[in-house]
C-alpha cells in the first residue's frame, strides 16, 4: 500500500472541524453535517456528501463507483497516466485519511476534450464506502 504521507493533501467541501486527528497525516478529520453522507467502509471516516454526487454510472477497479465533485478526508498518491475506458487520463489514487484504505482515484487531467469535466473530480468505489442516512 502507498504511504499516504507523501500525498498532496485533501480536498475541501462543506464541513465542520472537530478535534479528531487522521492516523495518516496527524491532520484534523473533517466531520460532515447533513442527512446523507458517504463514509469509509473500514473506519467510518466521512468522505463526501450525497449532494456532491455527479454520477453513479462509473466503474472502478473493483466494481461500481460514484463520481463526486468534492471529497474530504482523502489523501492522494502520486499522479500517473492511466488508460481508462474513456481514454488516457492523469489520475492520483486516493486513500482514506483515517485508515489509509484505498478508495478510488482523483482525475487530475483528461486528454480528450469531452472528458475534461472529470478534472478535479473523485471516483470512489461503492464497495469501499457506506452511506449514512440521517433521521429527520
Amino acid at each position: 500500500m502507498l504511504n499516504p504521507r507523501g500525498g498532496s493533501g485533501r480536498s475541501s467541501g462543506r464541513s465542520s472541524f472537530t478535534t479528531g486527528k487522521s492516523e495518516a497525516d496527524e491532520l484534523p478529520i473533517v466531520h460532515l453535517a447533513g442527512d446523507s453522507i458517504f463514509s469509509c467502509a473500514t473506519c467510518a471516516t466521512h468522505i463526501a456528501h450525497a449532494d456532491a454526487i455527479i454520477s453513479k454510472s462509473f466503474n472502478g477497479r473493483h466494481g461500481r463507483a460514484i463520481l463526486f465533485s468534492r471529497c474530504v478526508n482523502v489523501i492522494t498518491g502520486p499522479c500517473e497516466n492511466r488508460n481508462l475506458m474513456t481514454g488516457l487520463h492523469t489520475v492520483a489514487d486516493t486513500y482514506c485519511a483515517g485508515c489509509c484504505s484505498s478508495l478510488g482515484w482523483k482525475y487530475v487531467q483528461a486528454f480528450e476534450e469531452d472528458q475534461k469535466y472529470k478534472e478535479g473530480k473523485f471516483i470512489v468505489e461503492k464497495s469501499r464506502t457506506i452511506q449514512e442516512v440521517g433521521w429527520r
